[in-house]
């Protein structure tokens, strides 16, 4: 990356760099540092993951009961949690153990592990409990910072302490929160740019991804003036995280705080909203508000059926008993065809032809659903062929097999609003969602949840 600081001469340039970094050479690598072997097998998956959508970060990691009300309800799918530092309000986190955890990334949240230790030596706000609890990052240039070196690595290694504990496996992003300061202190600011770069450097030993919380006019803006002008002398933060309360649910920030191509794409995430009261599904926690755009996001690999029979039809219209005069679409013959093989209860030919075999199979699905056999498939029957199977909370930012499910079923209630079906739960998908789900009489969340899963299950249109 090359250097896109304004111009300044060379010898104003060095004079900077002395005075705000102190020495440069050696800071890449400490050579006592080894790297150290991963976790083994979990079941546990990497968090948070290629993601594209809401979040929220509360102090006190909230009960299970809450967390499950949230998913069913609220357009979350991302939830920060405070796991070590002694400068955090939270330190006694009662509800948070490796059960919870396991159990939040089990039911499709994404977490976002933080630290709040030692905060910059100018912060006006810390120590918070005492110099003896929770010291601040030392401003000491002796030895090219190497008292607040020592201190991101310390963070880093009690971090992934606490990670490990809690099950949260290696290739994790875990995420330092270093609150608002004066970047204008010069030997704060060098300080914490050691701090940081060991803290990053000792999570990527140790198998884990690093990740960096500030306020854009503070923490992003000296990370993005080390990015744009020593990047191959200090480790950089896998993700950023933005604290800029501006409203707007996206990653983007003004140029005068990050670069516009700076840690893009999929390598930010954004605090939009701060701290305020939501209430979903009848339980209020007082969160802020996040937009994720991480990994690759919403991409999703593409899925074939039947040896590739196209099943994903423009819409799901009724199959009649062919007559001398009507014979019915093939696409759509064979799309029910195949779904019905993979259902196990059609072993024939899929040859696009509504014939006795086809009839039989349909009115097997049409039996185990409860319905009366009827030689017409309509919508009804495709509804509730399209969506059997497991119901995963689906909101935006979903993606995969279970939202083409419900594309199509989308598609088959609702013909004339032209879903497309992509894997992607995408804006146009929750509006599809929030149209269905005040149609059959419910509320107009733009997700599909349990209860939403059980009309289209049942075929109601």
């Amino acid at each position: 990356m090359s250097a896109r600081l304004a111009p300044l001469s060379a010898l104003l340039a060095a004079v900077l760099a002395v005075t705000l970094l102190g020495p440069l050479r050696g800071d890449r690598e400490d050579a006592t540092d080894q790297p150290v072997d991963l976790l083994s097998a979990s079941t546990n998956r990497p968090t948070p993951g290629s993601f594209r959508g809401y979040g929220f970060d509360q102090c006190l990691a909230p009960s299970q009961a809450k967390m499950d009300a949230w998913m069913e309800h609220s357009p979350f799918m991302a939830a920060g949690i405070y796991i070590s530092g002694n400068s955090r309000a939270c330190r006694d986190q009662p509800n948070l153990t490796a059960t919870w955890v396991r159990n939040q990334l089990a039911r499709g949240w994404r977490l976002l592990p933080i630290t709040l230790g030692p905060q910059a030596s100018c912060s006006t706000r810390y120590p918070k409990y005492g110099s003896r609890v929770d010291p601040v990052i030392s401003a000491d240039p002796t030895d090219g910072y190497a008292r607040a070196k020592a201190q991101g690595k310390l963070e880093a290694d009690r971090a992934v302490t606490v990670a490990k504990g809690l099950g949260i496996v290696p290739r994790s992003t875990l995420f330092y929160d270093l609150e608002a300061f004066d970047i204008g202190n010069g030997a704060c600011k060098a300080s914490a740019i050691r701090f940081v770069h060991a803290w990053t450097q000792r999570l990527h030993q140790l198998g884990y991804k690093s990740g960096f919380y500030s306020s854009a006019g503070s923490g992003i803006k000296m990370i993005d003036w080390v990015y744009q002008n020593y990047p191959e002398t200090f480790a950089l933060p896998d993700t950023l995280w933005i604290a800029r309360w501006d409203g707007n649910a996206n990653t983007s920030v003004s140029t005068d705080y990050l670069s516009s191509k700076a840690w893009l794409p999929g390598g930010r995430l954004k605090q939009y909203q701060g701290g305020h009261n939501e209430t979903w599904g009848g339980v209020t926690i007082n969160i802020d508000r996040n937009f994720l755009d991480l990994g690759t996001g919403m991409r999703v690999a593409g899925e074939t059926h039947c040896g590739g029979v196209a099943v994903d039809l423009p819409a799901y219209l009724a199959i009649k008993m062919p007559t001398s005069t009507y014979t019915p679409p093939a696409d759509r013959v064979k799309a029910l065809q195949c779904l019905l093989t993979e259902k196990k209860l059609y072993a024939g030919t899929i040859n696009g032809r509504y014939d006795l075999a086809t009839r039989r199979a349909a009115y097997a699905w049409q039996r185990s659903r409860g319905f009366a056999t009827n030689s017409t498939w309509g919508r009804r029957d495709w509804i509730t062929l399209t969506t059997a199977g497991a119901t995963p909370v689906l909101k935006y930012g979903s993606t995969g097999a279970y939202v083409r499910r419900v594309q199509r079923a989308l598609s088959a209630a609702m013909p004339d609003r032209k879903v497309q079906v992509t894997g992607v739960y995408d804006a146009a998908t929750a509006a599809h969602a929030g149209a269905y789900r005040r149609q059959v009489g419910m509320s107009s969340y733009n997700i599909v949840n349990t209860a939403t899963w059980a009309k289209l299950q049942a075929g109601r249109f």
